[in-house]
């Protein structure tokens, strides 16, 4: 009985081989259906067990970075051939198809081959850029730059190897074939070019690194370098806007970098205070003595009164205005001295001074030149506004003003002063 239905089965598949024999169309569609769902199984497996597989043990390895890896996936970019080596193999076996559709499927299963590797290749750069990175010695010596121009050879790499494919040539005859083209390839990729030469350099002489504050004014770059690429600089400026400036530019423009300031851990203070020259006068013995009740100026009144004394008495002889004798400003400039060597916000292990400018038609300039011991931004701002609020509001002690142009107000005071004397007469 069981022999019978064999029989029975056997002559059943015969009918159908027959019956398909009549409509090749059909026989092909059906090859074709069990090839590319063999193509999708195999995809599945690669994909959701082997993969599944590599990244369970992936994760037992402690000393990697899963989110790393899980943002770039290689394994699954490479699982990708598998699909493609199944058609590219499995076409021929495809019933009533045309050579050259065969050849045609087999050269761009091959193609997608290529660009599956390089883009996988492209993704394991990313992860070792990123790993680098976590490095703390990586800001000295960015690496993105020479990863993105290995990543550019690669791609042409495997440019050639598509183009080769579809003309059937060999990629170094293709490449004998580029040989003629260098004078254009030049021009083309003179950008590229100038770039990796200025990164070179950039990292040869420590120029810049991720981190640093420059300040570039003809690209109003100003703020902290975030990224550094082949091609571009990123610049996050204090207003938080973003410059992107090309990479040889910081070769062949000035730029200022503060990192000289951030290693020294101080910052310095250049400002001026303009004194109106017209209120700058000797010192009488009243004034003096009034200015003994500051604690920081009574050590120097009796030091200077004592030495202008000495001075003076060789030369009894003389007039009383060839004589030394103390200035409210030379007293004033005494005073900030002292005061900021006293101050807790003031680098003593730097250099200060409070120093003449030339006089200008503004007022006689009176800088102080000195370093706080802090780079914070609010920090610094706050040292440096508390010194100068000090000395503006002490300055009248001294019998000094400062030079401030007339404004609306003073004219409209004066002008009430004018009107107000004539009616008096009148």
């Amino acid at each position: 009985m069981k022999g019978v239905e064999v029989l029975d089965f056997l002559k059943f598949i015969h009918d159908v081989e027959r019956w398909i024999d009549q409509y090749p169309w059909l026989e092909m569609l059906t090859s074709l259906s069990i090839l590319i769902l063999l193509a999708i199984l195999a995809n599945f497996i690669a994909k959701q067990i082997v993969v599944r597989g590599i990244r369970k043990a992936i994760s037992k390895i402690k000393f990697l970075n899963q989110s790393i890896f899980a943002q770039h996936s290689v394994i699954k970019r490479i699982a990708n051939i598998v699909p493609a080596i199944v058609i590219m193999n499995g076409i021929t076996t495809v019933p009533h198809l045309s050579e050259k559709f065969i050849i045609f499927t087999q050269m761009g299963a091959q193609a997608f081959i290529f660009l599956t590797i390089a883009l996988a290749i492209s993704e394991f750069l990313n992860i070792f850029n990123l790993v680098y990175q976590r490095n703390p010695n990586s800001k000295n010596k960015p690496i993105k730059g020479y990863l993105q121009l290995v990543k550019l050879m690669i791609f042409i790499v495997c440019a050639l190897m598509v183009l080769g494919t579809f003309l059937k040539k060999d990629v170094f005859t293709l490449l004998a074939g580029f040989g003629a083209m260098a004078t254009v390839l030049m021009l083309v990729f003179q950008n590229t070019i100038l770039s990796l030469v200025a990164s070179v350099q950039i990292s040869s002489y420590d120029m810049v690194r991720i981190g640093d504050w420059i300040e570039m004014p003809s690209l109003n770059a100003d703020g902290d370098v975030i990224d550094m690429s082949l091609h571009t600089v990123t610049v996050q400026n204090f207003d938080k806007t973003f410059t992107t400036i090309p990479t040889n530019k910081l070769i062949t423009d000035t730029f200022k970098n503060w990192r000289g300031m951030s290693q020294a851990g101080c910052r310095r203070i250049k400002r001026s205070l303009f004194i109106d020259q017209s209120s700058v006068h000797f010192m009488s013995e009243t004034e003096q003595e009034k200015l003994k009740n500051f604690i920081l100026l009574n050590q120097y009144l009796d030091l200077k009164k004592s030495e202008i004394t000495s001075f003076n008495h060789q030369l009894s002889n003389q007039s009383l205005y060839n004589q030394r004798r103390l200035t409210n400003l030379g007293t004033f400039r005494a005073y900030i001295e002292f005061y900021l060597r006293q101050h807790s916000g003031i680098a003593q292990n730097q250099s200060l001074m409070v120093r003449q400018l030339q006089p200008t038609s503004e007022g006689l300039p009176l800088e102080i030149y000195a370093f706080t011991n802090t780079t914070a931004w609010v920090a610094y701002e706050a040292i440096q506004s508390d010194i100068f609020d000090h000395l503006l509001a002490i300055i009248p002690e001294f019998g000094l003003k400062i030079y401030q142009a007339p404004s609306g107000a003073d004219f409209k005071l004066l002008s009430s002063s004018i009107v107000s004397e004539e009616n008096t007469n009148l």
